[in-house]
């Protein structure tokens, strides 16, 4: 599994595709398609081109929150918040070859994803990020390291646990030391493209 994902950001369909491109221009593998309050049409064609587009680039396609869409599209997976449909509900409708990422905040959320089997924990936020509107309490390093210590302590196998929210470069020596598998960047990525490949180094 690729332990970078680009999170899309746009306000427009139009800013959204330019912002995807340019991230798999530069050599992102994974496109989670994220664009809240967008008017339903515009995201299913978003979501329509961007699945070409990670298919063009031999890159996978998560849908953010739409399950159906992502089943009527072909998406590679989806990805689901705590308050969204059930993993077992979006297994059901998708089928056992596709990827399911869930969002988690406290250590009760991880191991409900990891009773639920997720494919890999979106866990955060790693500090305060003005891209999503209602942000769960900020984690920051020691949040990530007490979970982590936590499954140790339980004799927990860790699981696939991306860093999200506010994740920059610099973080991921720390990010890799606590035991994070990978992270999910939005802002940084969208602000300079460029650095993925900066990214992609720390990350091996």
């Amino acid at each position: 599994m690729e332990k970078l994902q680009y999170i899309s950001q746009g306000i427009t369909i139009e800013e959204q595709e330019k912002n995807i491109r340019k991230a798999l221009d530069n050599g992102v593998k994974w496109i989670q398609v994220r664009w809240k309050k967008a008017p339903e049409r515009e995201f299913i064609k978003l979501c329509e081109i961007s699945k070409k587009l990670c298919s063009d680039h031999h890159a996978v396609c998560i849908i953010n929150d739409h399950v159906q869409i992502a089943k009527d599209i072909d998406a590679d997976g989806v990805h689901v918040g705590l308050n969204d449909m059930s993993v077992e509900i979006a297994r059901l409708i998708l089928g056992e070859d596709k990827i399911i990422g869930g969002t988690a905040n406290t250590f009760q959320n991880v191991h409900q994803r990891m009773v639920e089997s997720c494919d890999y924990i979106g866990l955060g936020p790693l500090r305060f990020t003005t891209t999503k509107e209602q942000l769960s309490p900020v984690l920051g390093f020691r949040g990530y390291q007490n979970i982590i210590q936590e499954l140790h302590d339980k004799s927990l196998e860790i699981p696939k646990i991306f860093a999200i929210g506010g994740v920059v470069l610099n973080d991921i020596e720390l990010l890799q030391q606590i035991g994070i598998y990978g992270v999910a960047v939005s802002g940084q990525i969208t602000e300079q493209p460029s650095i993925i490949t900066k990214f992609k180094t720390a990350l091996q």
